[in-house]
């Protein structure tokens, strides 16, 4: 069954920068675009980013558009979120999604909280 873990949250100050890392498992992990979402406390899930099966195309959250950058690396069945220039409204936690193949699965999250 499908699996998605993620990982690499933590606390930073504002400016700084975390890498985020989803670790996918029961699928054919390369046929398939991936989405990170996140949840701010009392706020609904959004879209932050998704990248194609093959990785050639990607579409960001104009929130992060230029500060945020996903990869993937279909070898290793993993999709990255590189989170640069953070700020106190990213405070959120942080999911990744397979849309074409489970849209209804979601994993634990990971916390990212950026506060000094």
């Amino acid at each position: 069954q499908v699996q998605l873990v993620e990982s690499g949250g933590g606390l930073v100050q504002p400016g700084g920068s975390l890498r985020l890392s989803c670790a996918a498992s029961g699928f054919t992990f390369s046929s398939y675009a991936m989405r990170w979402y996140r949840q701010a406390p009392g706020k609904e899930r959004e879209l932050v980013a998704h990248i194609s099966s093959r990785g050639l195309s990607t579409i960001y959250a104009d929130s992060v558009k230029g500060r945020f950058t996903i990869s993937r690396d279909n070898a290793k069945n993993t999709v990255d979120l590189q989170m640069n220039s953070l700020k106190p409204e990213d405070t959120a936690v942080y999911y990744c999604n397979a849309p074409g193949y489970a849209p209804a699965y979601w994993g634990k999250g990971t916390l990212v909280t950026v506060s000094s």
